[in-house]
């Protein structure tokens, strides 16, 4: 055969034997318009049977895949910021003992208990948060641990002071705590609580693929053990001062509870129908707050 021929003739079998070797070296058969590799599309257009018109274009375009939806999924170290209140529906006519009134103080009554709504804080530190799936993966049973910090931050108005034994009493008399109007004034005064709590909700989501975009609502109780009281104080007088003690407060905190999600905000908020005093005072407190959480 003419050279000149046969040149023309070798580069268009290699040409061909390239193409088809490019389809085979990625597992892709021949026939495959299109191939998708990793986040690569290579589209194979042309080709025909006379002769060999193959063109690949390569596209950076990223796959839209969709994440598994997990049937058991744990979130850890879950972050709370918000704000804690109270109810306040004591009959301040019927304290008993606990409201203590000193000599030439005032009666203590329901303004000396009016909180700092702005300072009053409620963080809580979930140390895991674990859903497990129900229903057709939108009904959700979720559980965790954690602890909850309570901060009731007084008025500087209010001058009580939170005591474990009664001064004014015969020594020899069982002690027992009370609050009295105390001499001073404080420019800082709350009371501190801490709880070890298990939250145990019903979650609904909408968009079970990605409930970072979808509709999350979740409602629930809780039950906390009170392990830490403190009532903190600042003043001239007496510089910073944290007295620890019991105030005859409720052991135990049984709480209704509910989350909302929608995107990447979530809030939360807590609501108990008892009086975190076990006698004397009556207040029913609640929360309400930021959470961040990864669903």
């Amino acid at each position: 055969m003419n050279k000149k021929k046969l040149l023309p003739l070798l580069a268009l079998i290699f040409t061909s034997l390239f193409v088809n070797a490019q389809s085979d070296s990625n597992g892709v058969s021949r026939q495959t318009d299109t191939v998708r590799i990793g986040k690569i599309v290579i589209i194979k257009k042309g080709s025909n049977t006379e002769g060999i018109h193959s063109k690949i274009i390569f596209s950076t375009r990223k796959s839209k895949s969709t994440k598994a939806f997990s049937k058991v999924s744990t979130n850890w170290f879950v972050f709370d910021f918000g704000f804690s209140n109270y109810f306040d529906k004591t009959d301040y006519s019927k304290t008993g003992d606990f409201l203590y009134n000193r000599s030439g103080a005032a009666a203590l009554g329901k303004s000396d208990f009016n909180l700092n709504t702005g300072k009053s804080l409620n963080v809580n530190i979930w140390f895991f948060m674990q859903r497990i799936n129900l229903i057709k993966k939108q009904v959700n049973l979720k559980y965790g641990l954690g602890i909850e910090y309570d901060n009731y931050r007084y008025k500087t108005s209010s001058n009580l002071s939170y005591l474990e034994k009664n001064p004014y009493l015969n020594s020899l008399a069982a002690p027992s705590p009370i609050v009295i109007r105390d001499s001073i004034r404080f420019s800082k005064n709350k009371l501190a609580l801490n709880y070890i709590t298990v939250p145990l909700m019903v979650n609904f989501i909408t968009n079970p693929a990605n409930a970072k975009k979808g509709l999350s609502i979740s409602m629930g109780l809780s039950v906390g053990y009170l392990y830490g009281v403190r009532n903190k104080q600042k003043s001239d007088e007496r510089g910073k001062e944290k007295n620890r003690g019991d105030y005859d407060l409720e052991r135990f905190k049984l709480s209704y509870i509910a989350e909302m999600g929608l995107g990447p905000v979530r809030l939360y908020g807590s609501y108990s129908p008892r009086s975190i005093f076990s006698e004397g005072l009556v207040m029913k407190p609640y929360t309400i707050g930021v959470r961040f959480s990864n669903w």
